[in-house]
């Protein structure tokens, strides 16, 4: 429990601080924000804090930490507020509640950072248990009460912490993983779209699945029936899983993980799909350009690469990744097939995501007097909800086109 708030240290904006923006909702408080003497400085990662403005008014209640570009992270904007186990609870039921009014079962993305209120946590669903990815150091220090309140208010019997990730490291954060609660004794099959996925909650990528593609999942699956897919940058399975489990012929999972291909090879088991599900293992490029050289073409061809731009600086070097892809993609494509491509960067904002893309085909097709159009915009599930002060928030984009002779 925290202590009242007239005890918490106080941090200040500085007099040219836009202080309107956290009045208006702007979750985040940059350290060229505020004045910073060497008491703010000192004060401990993960502590409540009270930030006021010039004036030293009232704005929020805060997590500070002072090894971090955002210093301060907006808990809660009532100054008698106690961040404890019932608070933790409160927004947890928030959450709940709109999760279970879209799903009918218990795998979902309960905590979506900022945007669910609890900023800089993920919770991931997973039946009956739920992964917590406490991404910034407030949630580390109060990581027992928010695993207590989700236990109180979801009835889950396991709780895991996976503390790793980018994220964790620019908030100075160790790496680590540990259940705090309950056992994890196996893989989770997962139930999605009508597919069946493996989710390796203790040695998988991020909390072990992801969610966020569900609907272009579900998309895709329209696209599919008697055809021939072709998944790149796979994961567990991700859209050949899907495909399958929508009608598809056959599916290709391409992916440089020979763990994530065996999680997947194990859900086309459980569906009773095997016999038409393949992978590849290898790098992407390479596995692109392999096929195009053995004269390979599918019917669908989909490709979910990992964030190539996470930040700002990396924006530009992403960008010619995703064109990359969409060249070496397309041409890989029958005509009249699809063709989708997408962007999990933050960075990389919708236009300039689409932008590469044209770009890609352009010059992946255009030389074989081929085109294509764009019929769907797809992005991340509404179980991913964005904060609309917080753009970061909505960060996945997914793009479907027709490939024309």
């Amino acid at each position: 429990m925290t202590e009242p708030s007239f005890s918490f240290p106080t941090i200040r904006l500085k007099p040219k601080a836009n202080a309107r923006a956290i009045r208006h909702g702007a979750p985040w408080v940059y350290d060229n924000e505020l004045v910073t003497d060497r008491r703010t400085k000192s004060i401990a990662p993960g502590t409540i804090a009270r930030l006021e403005d010039a004036d030293r008014n009232f704005l929020a209640l805060v997590a500070v930490n002072p090894n971090s570009r955002i210093f301060g992270r907006v808990l809660d904007r009532a100054e008698e507020a106690e961040i404890d186990t019932a608070w933790f609870a409160s927004k947890l039921a928030t959450a709940l509640a709109h999760r279970e009014t879209l799903f009918d079962q218990p795998f979902y993305r309960l905590i979506h950072a900022e945007a669910d209120g609890l900023p800089g946590v993920v919770i991931d669903r997973f039946g009956d248990t739920c992964v917590v990815q406490p991404n910034a150091a407030w949630a580390d220090v109060l990581i027992e009460p928010l695993a207590e309140a989700l236990r109180q208010v979801t009835g889950v019997t396991t709780v895991v912490m996976n503390g790793t990730g980018r994220a964790r490291g620019l908030e100075g954060l160790d790496e680590k993983t540990e259940i705090l609660c309950g056992a994890v004794d196996d893989l989770i099959p997962v139930p999605m779209n009508g597919a069946t996925y493996m989710a390796d909650l203790m040695g998988g990528q991020k909390t072990g699945l992801f969610y966020d593609q569900r609907p272009n999942h579900a998309f895709a699956q329209r696209l599919v029936a008697g055809k021939k897919v072709l998944d790149v940058f796979s994961h567990v399975g991700g859209f050949a899983l899907a495909s399958l489990a929508g009608g598809a012929a056959s599916a290709l999972s391409v992916d440089s993980s020979a763990a994530a291909l065996e999680l997947a090879e194990k859900g086309a088991a459980a569906m009773g799909k095997s016999d038409a599900f393949a992978t590849r293992k290898g790098d992407a490029f390479d596995v692109l350009a392999a096929l195009a050289e053995e004269g390979e073409t599918f019917d669908v061809v989909i490709c979910d690469p990992p964030a190539f731009a996470p930040s700002k600086p990396a924006l530009e070097k992403g960008l010619r990744a995703y064109e990359r892809v969409a060249r070496m993609a397309a041409p890989l494509v029958r005509e009249g097939g699809y063709l989708g491509l997408c962007s999990c960067s933050h960075a990389a904002d919708l236009d300039s995501f689409r932008t590469a893309c044209n770009r890609g085909i352009g010059r992946g097709v255009g030389h074989l007097g081929r085109s294509a159009q764009l019929i769907h915009t797809g992005f991340a599930g509404a179980d991913h909800p964005l904060m609309p002060q917080l753009a970061e928030s909505g960060y996945l984009k997914a793009l479907f086109y027709r490939v024309l002779p």
